[in-house]
């Protein structure tokens, strides 16, 4: 994982790396950004170049580069890594579950490509509706790696992945670390929702933003790795909303997206025919899905109706939809309007917030559909 594997964040990685040289590397990072735009690709490239020493190696050199070697299979023992992990069912009741436990599964998540999701690495450990959280026995062991020196005599460094779900105990433990850390020690956090991150954390950091990656990287890479001609290169990119996550879905026609876009489409017209009973199906098996799938249709939804709200401006260059969400549109977007757009999105905040706080999805999802009744029957 080098430079050369990060899509687009040049300007992340030069001032990321200005720093280095300069001697001037702050002992925290916080990489922050959305889902997608390769935050943890810039963590896994930094680690990289701090831990081999040659900075100019090229791909042939770093084959005779011990360092490099070691990386090439991220296994450097100066390098660490910490992630949201699940209680399994075979851990005794007083064992808090700490990354070594999944070693395995996130090495070879890792190793597949630096750009992957929450909802991937809950299936990854098979545990796709638990809640997952970093517990302060993880703040124990990163404790005790680091007040060990440094095996090849250089940094130590730590990737913290999504710190925003440390428990309190850990977050705690974790702020004494890096308010005293050991000499030649970098905690990267690759974070996601930095706001949730206790304010002491947040303030012993240096945050680096992330934004989306441009347009124009997204397609070139789509181009260059996947059989797509230019005109497809582009408009998946459009698509993709700067997230590479985005585009990967699209270009593999992603059955849950496809899932979301039949669920959106019904709820949508059995509202306008104000069919309650089968609304109620709806509600249910739409419940049923679990809190993080949940989660991610109403991204969806949320996308969808501002991409119908949008195609009523007539202009194109406004629209980011599939083929299919735009022959849906042509008939449905007069329904999204002036009108009813702010009620629209200021319900599905609320459901977003429900859901997180654990409210009954049958009620919640129940009171969405009728609510749509009478939103998409509302005059402008």
């Amino acid at each position: 994982m080098r430079k050369g594997d990060v899509i687009g964040q040049k300007e992340v990685w030069t001032r990321l790396t200005q720093m280095a040289r300069e001697d001037r590397l702050p002992h925290a990072l916080m990489l922050c950004g959305p889902q997608g735009s390769g935050k943890m690709a810039l963590a896994l490239a930094f680690a990289n170049y701090l831990l081999c020493r040659n900075h100019t190696c090229d791909d042939e050199a770093c084959e005779a580069c011990p360092q490099c070697r070691m990386l090439a299979k991220w296994e450097h023992p100066d390098l660490h890594f910490t992630f949201p992990t699940i209680k399994l069912p075979s851990m005794s009741a007083d064992h808090k579950p700490v990354s070594d436990d999944f070693a395995k599964q996130w090495h070879e998540m890792i190793q597949t490509g630096p750009y992957f999701s929450m909802d991937q690495w809950m299936t990854a450990i098979g545990a796709e509706n638990q809640q997952a959280i970093i517990t302060a026995g993880e703040s124990d062991e990163l404790i005790r790696k680091f007040s060990l020196k440094s095996s090849q005599g250089g940094y130590k460094v730590s990737i913290i992945w999504l710190p925003e779900r440390m428990n309190i105990e850990c977050a705690n433990k974790i702020l004494k670390l890096i308010e005293e850390p050991p000499s030649h020690s970098v905690f990267i956090m690759v974070c996601q929702e930095p706001d949730k991150l206790l304010e002491t954390i947040r303030s012993r950091t240096q945050r680096i933003d992330v934004r989306r990656i441009d347009n124009n990287s997204i397609a070139k890479v789509l181009a260059e790795r996947y059989p797509l001609g230019a005109e497809t290169a582009t408009r998946v990119a459009r698509l993709s909303d700067g997230s590479w996550l985005n585009a990967l879905r699209i270009i593999d026609n992603d059955s849950e997206t496809a899932d979301f876009f039949a669920d959106y489409q019904q709820l949508m017209r059995l509202a306008y025919m104000r069919n309650i009973h089968d609304l109620k199906k709806w509600s249910e098996r739409i419940a049923g899905y679990g809190r993080e799938k949940q989660k991610r249709f109403m991204d969806y939804f949320i996308r969808l109706t501002r991409e119908n709200f949008m195609y009523n401006f007539g202009n194109p260059e406004l629209n980011y939809m599939t083929e299919e969400e735009e022959a849906f549109a042509v008939k449905f977007a007069r329904f999204i309007h002036e009108g009813n757009i702010i009620q629209i999105s200021e319900m599905a905040d609320k459901i977003v917030r429900d859901i997180k706080q654990n409210a009954n999805a049958k009620i919640v999802f129940f009171d969405m559909a009728l609510q749509m009744i009478m939103l998409i029957l509302q005059k402008k």
